[in-house]
């Protein structure tokens, strides 16, 4: 069914596609949360399936974890595994250095713990992720539920004194009532428009009483793949300051991915 995917899906299907290119036999591998990382773990479902791919995968939310089980990956706990040889994952916005803002999915706090604790972290995403400065998508704060306002007023009182645009803060909200993170958290996300200095932000934001963790991924990324909509992919290695280019053809019987949605 990728014939009948729109070029956003596209996009995100090649960079899957060429980020399974990273993974072998007997690695543990950290698995992204969102729409793109879906397409990964499709993939690799696929692999494990059709050519005897055997990995053990980590999975950073309940909601990657269900879907690796049901394309039959074998899903440890980072406890487990210790140390990955390679997480793959999404991002909301990536500079040109590959520093990241994450989160959109509510899943920051576990897909920061994963990526660090591997050799190398794989960002797949669309060319429309791409910015020049780190800001215009909501940067996500996890904190804990008590005192939560407390910790929402210090957070827009610090941002005061940093190089943003904006200030406005608000609570993620699913439906009616506040969202929750897997670790039994709220997420606050701070509406910036432009970062000036990412680094310094994230760590002043850390250091706010009640504040688990941020969306900002500084110096995590080795690696983005970038999905075009009419098959293109492009290598951006961060390490090797090397940039490549392919192309994959579509095949109009392909249908492993048709139920995949945002």
């Amino acid at each position: 069914m990728t014939g009948e995917l729109s070029p956003i899906d596209k996009a995100k299907f090649v960079a899957a596609k060429r980020a399974t290119q990273y993974v072998e036999t007997g690695m543990r591998v950290g698995l992204g949360t969102g729409s793109t990382a879906a397409w990964l773990v499709r993939c690799l479902g696929e692999m494990v399936r059709d050519e005897g791919l055997r990995i053990k995968g980590v999975p950073t939310s309940s909601r990657t974890a269900a879907l690796a089980r049901d394309v039959g990956i074998e899903v440890i706990s980072l406890d487990e595994a210790k140390w990955l040889d390679v997480t793959i994952d999404g991002a909301d916005e990536y500079d040109s250095n590959l520093n990241l803002i994450k989160g959109g999915g509510g899943a920051l706090l576990q897909e920061k713990i994963v990526a660090t604790a591997s050799d190398q972290m794989v960002v797949i995403a669309d060319i429309s992720k791409q910015v020049e400065t780190l800001g215009a998508f909501p940067l996500p704060i996890e904190v804990i539920p008590f005192g939560w306002q407390t910790t929402k007023a210090l957070v827009e009182e610090t941002l005061i004194s940093m190089d943003v645009l904006g200030r406005t803060t608000t609570l993620r909200m699913n439906g009616e009532v506040p969202f929750v993170t897997d670790e039994g958290n709220h997420i606050i996300d701070l509406h910036l428009n432009r970062i000036g200095h990412a680094r310094q932000l994230s760590l002043v934001l850390n250091q706010i009483p009640g504040v688990v963790e941020n969306g900002l991924f500084i110096d995590i990324c080795d690696v983005v793949v970038i999905g075009y909509g009419d098959g293109k992919v492009e290598v951006r290695d961060v390490n090797k300051g090397s940039v490549e280019e392919e192309k994959f053809d579509f095949l109009e019987d392909e249908n492993l991915f048709g139920d995949i949605s945002d």
